[in-house]
């Protein structure tokens, strides 16, 4: 009985002390893997955001970094190799047996053709690889025109044009679509803790506007400056083989609203003397280099628009559907009073390289990329060039380039201003330029009559500078959702190429036709618009075709489909009542927020 006793007591010892090892050993498994006594969940939530924020402020510079290379390159290329090509010396001695001319036609025709079949491609091409993936792509085929240089033939001048008149509108669909989801990435993570709290609510209409603004203008701004680095190449190299005005104007003999078409007698010989193949070939590769860096510029600092299932969401809504949204799009009355003001911001810019420059008719292909710069340099070679001489093209473009990047700027006045009043603005300075050029004729080989010509070169960019910042600021502001970003700015380019083949069709017409279509074009654009901001002031109803629900595949990859990506982010619902309304929304409370926006 003793020994029993002892053994339970033993027992009762045993007991407390493997409980005291157990609590032990949880106390130390806590310590491990529960939270550092030092660790405060806000603050490394501050952190978290904060670098996101940073990685949405180095996406928009680099693409805008990227956007300004490709243009450079791209601008400062053609103008170079189009005045050589115009030079009737240079065509004989180099290339007498490969019609030149006629290559060059072709590849005119390519570059201002192509892109009229664009809204048939573009949605299902940047829904396929995705914005970024778009860009890149784009900017590759630039890359390989400028490489298709170095062997001047037709099989390589002519595909690469087409190529390039092939992802006009898809580049540009695809930045403007990039820079509207880094402005609401950037609200998203400024506004996290409200996003946290309020998950199933609506964002506050105009919740992003002001990113919105502040981006794009840091967009424009930058690529502006494309016109001022494309003169490189000609300040640095080609001006040193052209002859003076005296030569090149000698029988000029009308300038201004007394031309028709090209610049009649200008001098078919433009170059004093021959550049070496060697020379030409360093120049050719520091633009490749460029290029190449400008892909780089993409591939390696640009993040992704869209998360990987918003990607896959956006592409299973079918590619028949993606086919026909633009086009459903366009029965959107805003869109529709919009059309005029988008054809005239394809002329506005052309003008000043088309009719103050040389390159305008006689290399009118070089600028036809952005749906503006054609038909300036119209304006350039029938008053600009007509007075001072081919070797002052650059220094009038340089003026416009910086003229305009530093004045785009001037659209953050919308955040303090009504969002009418800098398309106002630039409407009315283009208005005035145009009465005053039609009124106008400079005297040939005049250099007094510089500073006067450099100061309408700057009022124009200007005035391009309202113009295209307020347009992209504006198609932000309307139509906020992301699902529908890419069908519009599609839809906005697409009728800039279509700007861009009206010209290559009219570069015959008298310069007074000219300006008097344009000023028509721009009365019309500006009526139309106000017409549609008082629309939008009554809250007139819209027609928003309705955006299908993405279609999983059964097999394979699958991922949590219900509220995959409904973010709430956009500050419109990204439900659209489709149980109701199974084809389109046309009552203002089954409408994204941004379709009620108020004038201003």
């Amino acid at each position: 009985m003793e020994k029993d006793v002892d053994s339970c007591q033993d027992g009762a010892k045993i007991e407390p002390s493997t409980k005291l090892g157990t609590e032990g050993t949880e106390t130390q498994l806590d310590d491990f893997v529960g939270p550092h006594p030092d660790y405060n969940e806000e603050e490394e939530e501050q952190k978290y955001f904060r670098r996101k924020r940073l990685g949405v402020i180095k996406n928009v510079v680099a693409a805008s970094l990227a956007g300004t290379l490709t243009y450079s390159v791209y601008l400062g290329l053609l103008q170079m190799q189009l005045i050589l090509h115009y030079d009737e010396t240079y065509r004989e001695v180099k290339y007498s047996n490969i019609r030149l001319e006629d290559i060059d036609r072709k590849v005119l025709m390519g570059i201002n053709v192509t892109p009229v079949a664009a809204l048939l491609y573009t949605p299902i091409l940047i829904r396929f690889f995705g914005t970024k993936w778009a860009m890149f792509l784009a900017i590759g085929i630039y890359a390989l025109f400028v490489s298709s240089n170095y062997w001047e033939r037709y099989y390589t001048l002519v595909p690469s044009a087409v190529a390039i008149g092939m992802v006009i509108v898809p580049l540009w669909a695809s930045m403007g679509t990039y820079i509207m989801r880094m402005a609401q990435k950037y609200y998203e993570y400024i506004n996290y803790k409200e996003e946290q709290e309020k998950e199933k609510q609506r964002a506050p209409r105009d919740a992003c506007n002001a990113y919105i603004i502040i981006f794009q203008t840091v967009f424009y701004s930058c690529f502006h400056l494309s016109f001022v680095c494309a003169q490189m190449p000609m300040v640095f190299f080609l001006n040193n083989y052209l002859y003076q005005l005296n030569h090149t104007l000698f029988a000029v003999k009308h300038c201004g609203t007394l031309s028709h078409g090209t610049l009649p007698g200008f001098n078919k010989t433009v170059l004093q003397s021959l550049p070496r193949s060697v020379n030409l070939i360093i120049v050719e590769s520091a633009l490749m280099g460029a290029a190449f860096l400008a892909m780089l510029v993409v591939l390696v600092l640009c993040g992704a628009a869209y998360r990987p299932m918003e990607e896959i969401d956006m592409r299973s809504i079918g590619w028949g559907n993606i086919f026909q949204l633009p086009f459903k799009h366009m029965r959107d009355y805003r869109l529709r009073h919009l059309f005029p003001l988008f054809i005239y911001s394809g002329f506005e810019v052309l003008f000043v390289c088309t009719g103050f420059s040389l390159v305008g008719s006689v290399m009118g292909w070089e600028v036809t990329e952005w749906g503006q710069v054609m038909l300036s340099l119209c304006s350039l070679q029938n008053y600009g060039v007509c007075a001072l001489g081919l070797e002052r093209l650059a220094y009038l473009l340089m003026a416009y380039g910086f003229s305009a990047s530093v004045c785009s700027s001037l659209a953050l006045c919308m955040l303090r201003l009504r969002r009418h009043i800098p398309l106002l603005a630039g409407a009315l300075i283009h208005s005035v330029l145009l009465v005053t050029l039609f009124c106008w004729a400079p005297e040939p080989r005049c250099l007094a009559q510089a500073p006067l010509l450099y100061s309408i070169a700057a009022l124009w960019g200007t005035g391009s500078a309202l113009n295209k910042t307020g347009i992209s600021i504006l198609l932000g502001m309307l139509y906020k959702k992301k699902e529908r970003q890419d069908f519009i700015f599609t839809i906005y380019h697409w009728w800039q190429a279509l700007a861009i083949f009206t010209v290559y069709l009219w570069s015959g017409l008298p310069m007074k036709a000219k300006l008097s279509i344009m000023l028509l074009t721009l009365v019309v654009a500006v009526g139309t618009y106000l017409w549609m901001e008082r629309k939008v002031a009554w809250n007139m109803e819209v027609r928003l075709p309705r955006i299908p629900r993405p279609r999983h595949k059964t097999r394979g990859y699958r991922y949590l489909e219900d509220n995959s990506d409904e973010t709430g982010s956009d500050g419109d619902g990204d439900k659209e009542n489709d149980d109701r309304h199974p084809t389109e929304a046309t009552r203002e409370d089954e409408l994204p927020k941004e379709d009620g926006e108020l004038l201003g």
